[in-house]
């Protein structure tokens, strides 16, 4: 059975030494080949213009444009020292014609109805204070027919994957908040149950042994 879940933070990551941190974690999974940029794809969301919720440091979204023609993306996040990086290695991918960056909280998304043809994010779900509300507006600024791919941790994977997630987790600075975002994240039931209370269309809950992601029902 899975430990009570403790919420973490709903003010995303910030500060410029933490920020950078991140990055630096971010990277080297990007190096490693861990990135979901496959399960996005293979979800669907191959084209138009994506919304990514949370981006962190932005490599996901980076390397679907990479991965896809003539797309674009849109990157929101709280934290404007996060959106900093986000430029900067937008930049370094010579992408930055294609990926903008906006400061804004998820559950109060500054995009128009059906505004986008699909959405996206990993590793944001944890943080969101009212995760409900956020779908309801992922849900909101989709076009009719739009895809969605949420990913994040789950609460009540192995103790021994657990561990060595932990151990194999650099820089080490980077621990504690590994630690925080796996205690804050959701079991499949829990997730369950607050899909079905929002207004995203046939979402379908799939696992693995370390994570939980939700997409269209077929997906």
């Amino acid at each position: 059975m899975a430990q009570r879940r403790i919420p973490e933070t709903d003010s995303g990551i910030t500060g410029q030494f933490t920020c950078e941190m991140y990055n630096e974690m971010q990277r080297r999974f990007r190096d490693r080949g861990w990135m979901e940029t496959d399960d996005i794809i293979k979800s669907g969301i191959t084209s138009g213009h994506a919304l990514e919720v949370g981006p962190g440091p932005g490599y996901l979204g980076l390397e679907w444009l990479r991965k896809t023609e003539g797309t674009r993306l849109t990157g929101l996040d709280i934290s404007p020292d996060m959106l900093e990086i986000c430029r900067r290695n937008a930049a370094e991918y010579a992408l930055s014609d294609r990926a903008t960056y906006v400061e804004s909280k998820g559950q109060s998304m500054p995009f128009e109805d059906g505004y986008f043809d699909a959405v996206f994010t990993n590793g944001s779900l944890h943080e969101w204070q009212n995760p409900v509300d956020v779908m309801n507006e992922i849900a909101r600024v989709l076009k009719p027919g739009g895809r969605y791919f949420i990913s994040d941790l789950r609460r009540d994977m192995n103790p021994l994957l657990r561990w060595i997630m932990w151990l194999g987790c650099r820089p080490k600075g980077m621990r504690p908040g590994l630690t925080t975002s796996v205690n804050a994240a959701y079991t499949p039931d829990e997730l369950r149950n607050i899909v079905g209370r929002s207004t995203l269309e046939t979402p379908r809950v799939h696992g693995n042994a370390i994570g939980l992601s939700i997409c269209q029902a077929g997906s």
